[in-house]
């Protein structure tokens, strides 16, 4: 690891940002880097304004993706380097706001019944039931199933905060039969190939689960894990640190 990235690992540690936002401008600041093929430490307003040029015009990248990027740089230059950054230079564009991509009841569950394999099943219905985003589906612990209160806990969300939505009986009953298959000790959803891993699945196993799903039902939206929020909101309650039965003392 490099010094510089070192820097702006401690940086962005000390702001507590989520791990998808780490992931997300370290490769920002990576990719800038290796565009003019040189350190970014030694690169300035003048690249920036180059690099975002090339964003849009080479790449086709959308608005929105392109705001993200110079947020990164921006991070990078200002809290690593504690360098000045100009807006009137490097203005961001106009954000685009699309709306949201929403499935009939219908297709929810022709999504979720075609699902390959069993456990994409419950990964979907998860997904469905509860609203939790792709990341917050894979922190999911046994533990965090509580069937006395019938509330799933969800640890580090967005904004690092910790929240509780209800537990349906029908997705209790799910995590129950995929309990009794799979036998998962600490994580809700193990990885590996059998998934007897010690690590949790990735956040592309959901995003598979969802896209292998939506090819066998021949569904013709575009569809991805954030769609399954769309549907159902779900009712967020406030309340951590609550005792709670597990999952497996009910099973």
């Amino acid at each position: 690891m490099t010094p510089l990235r070192k820097m702006m690992l401690e940086e962005i540690e000390r702001r507590n940002f989520s791990e998808s936002t780490k992931e997300c401008y370290i490769r920002a600041v990576e990719d800038f880097a290796a565009y003019f093929k040189r350190p970014p430490d030694q690169l300035g307003p003048e690249h920036i304004r180059e690099f975002q040029a090339h964003l849009f015009t080479k790449r086709r990248l959308a608005p929105n993706t392109v705001n993200q990027r110079l947020a990164a740089l921006r991070f990078f230059f200002v809290k690593t380097l504690h360098r000045p950054w100009n807006a009137a230079e490097t203005p961001y564009p106009k954000k685009v706001i699309h709306l949201p991509i929403v499935l009939s009841q219908q297709e929810v569950a022709l999504l979720i019944d075609s699902a390959v394999v069993p456990f994409h099943h419950t990964v979907l219905m998860t997904l469905y039931a509860t609203g939790v985003r792709r990341a917050e589906l894979t922190h999911l612990k046994v533990h965090d199933i509580d069937s006395d209160r019938m509330i799933v806990r969800v640890r580090g969300g967005k904004g690092r905060k910790d929240r509780e939505v209800m537990l349906s009986p029908k997705l209790l009953e799910e995590l129950r039969d995929h309990w009794r298959r799979y036998k998962p000790k600490e994580w809700l959803f193990p990885g590996g190939r059998w998934h007897n891993s010690q690590n949790p699945i990735t956040t592309k196993v959901a995003w598979q689960a969802c896209q292998a799903a939506a090819k066998r039902c021949g569904l013709e939206k575009r569809v991805h894990p954030h769609t399954m929020r769309h549907y159902l909101p779900c009712l967020i309650m406030s309340r951590p640190g609550m005792p709670a039965a597990s999952l497996l003392e009910s099973a």
